[in-house]
């Protein structure tokens, strides 16, 4: 059944052949010739597998051991596996017949390439380094790494295609070409490129702060090349296109530390301003989010006296990182005023009219029938 079902697979490959016209090849010569070459293929990904396993779990204990940090450890992870990578493209390269020029290019290219890779490493630690000593910006430092990247990514393909043979100079001469289109054709995305590099170095807000911007109000969670991310307190992200944002206003409520809240009261014309201070202030004082400071204690002052109600003001301070409950805080001071002074029954005036008539003689046919009618009703009770 077996010689039967080889039989016909020959038959059936013969066919093939003839009609593509490439016949007189020995098929179980090639067969075993492949099934040979798989075979030595798998021993040698087999051989490969075990040394980076081994090399693995060698230098992982020794780093480990001396404790140099997750940012080392990572970088030796992928070195080693860039390394086992490019032993097996070798490898098989080679067992399946590339030339030796070929296989030294790819040797160089690999090598260089893991060198770009150990220099951007070596750089990224040293400039994050240098700003935690100089306390400069994290989004500076974010632009940095960026632009590094950027830089050694395009030297690492050019290079590593010079070792392939292609003409450098005219992959240049052609990047350069395309540089001018796109810069043409990307003015508006250049321009924000331009701005959020002008907003890292000016500094209007930092990476955390809360900030007010084109009527967007939120939290700065990134600073990227074309646009500046804020979360809202709905947890909603924004993405501000930085042209727009460095010709715009920009309020920054964390800038200086300490933010100072106000909330607008009225209280009635008859009540004491005194005794009103006395209900609110105590509750100003003990919310667990306003500072207690002497220099930012929180205070109740008086700022008018309106149509219907005598205008206070609560004044209390909060902290930079309360600016994201900032309306919470607001509320739950509200509700407590509102509370203490209708237990110290203080009356929160609503607007009113109030209207005297002295001798509206207009009014005497109208109001004739109700004094009439009133002076019967006395009459009788009489």
């Amino acid at each position: 059944m077996l010689q039967g079902l080889w039989e016909q697979l020959q038959r059936t490959l013969n066919n093939t052949v003839e009609a593509l016209g490439i016949s007189g090849l020995e098929w179980e010569t090639l067969i075993i010739t492949m099934a040979g070459q798989i075979m030595v293929s798998l021993i040698v990904l087999t051989v490969l597998l075990a040394i980076y396993l081994a090399l693995k779990f060698l230098f992982a204990a020794v780093i480990k051991s001396r404790n140099p940090g997750a940012t080392l450890y990572t970088s030796f992870q992928v070195s080693l596996r860039y390394i086992f990578m490019l032993a097996v493209v070798v490898a098989l390269s080679a067992q399946y017949g590339a030339s030796g020029e070929l296989l030294k290019s790819q040797v160089r290219a690999g090598i260089m390439g893991l060198g770009f890779y150990l220099v951007w490493i070596a750089l990224t630690n040293g400039f994050s380094k240098l700003l935690s000593r100089h306390t400069i910006d994290a989004s500076l430092g974010q632009l940095i790494n960026n632009m590094l990247l950027v830089v050694l990514l395009t030297l690492g393909v050019i290079t590593l295609l010079a070792q392939f043979g292609f003409d450098v100079l005219s992959i240049l001469a052609g990047l350069g070409i395309v540089g001018i289109a796109v810069g043409f054709a990307a003015q508006s995305t250049l321009s924000n490129f331009i701005a959020g590099i002008t907003l890292l170095i000016e500094r209007p807000f930092r990476i955390g702060d809360w900030v007010k911007i084109n009527d967007q109000e939120g939290k700065v969670i990134k600073i990227a090349f074309r646009t500046t991310w804020l979360r809202t307190r709905d947890n909603i992200f924004t993405m501000i296109p930085n042209d727009s944002v460095a010709t715009s206003d920009i309020i920054n409520f964390s800038a200086e530390g300490p933010t100072r809240i106000r909330i607008p009261l009225g209280i009635a014309y008859k009540e004491s301003a005194k005794e009103a201070r006395n209900v609110i202030l105590p509750l100003l004082q003990a919310h667990e989010n306003t500072l207690q400071t002497p220099a930012m204690a929180p205070r109740v002052v008086m700022t008018g006296l309106g149509d219907s109600s005598v205008d206070l003001v609560a004044l209390f301070w909060i902290r930079p990182e309360d600016i994201d409950i900032q309306p919470k805080i607001v509320c739950e001071l509200l509700e407590q005023i509102k509370e203490g002074l209708d237990e110290a029954g203080i009356e929160i005036p609503f607007p009113h009219l109030q209207l005297f008539i002295d001798e509206a003689r207009g009014l005497s046919p109208l109001l004739a029938p109700l004094k009439i009618q009133g002076a019967g009703t006395a009459a009788e009770n009489d």
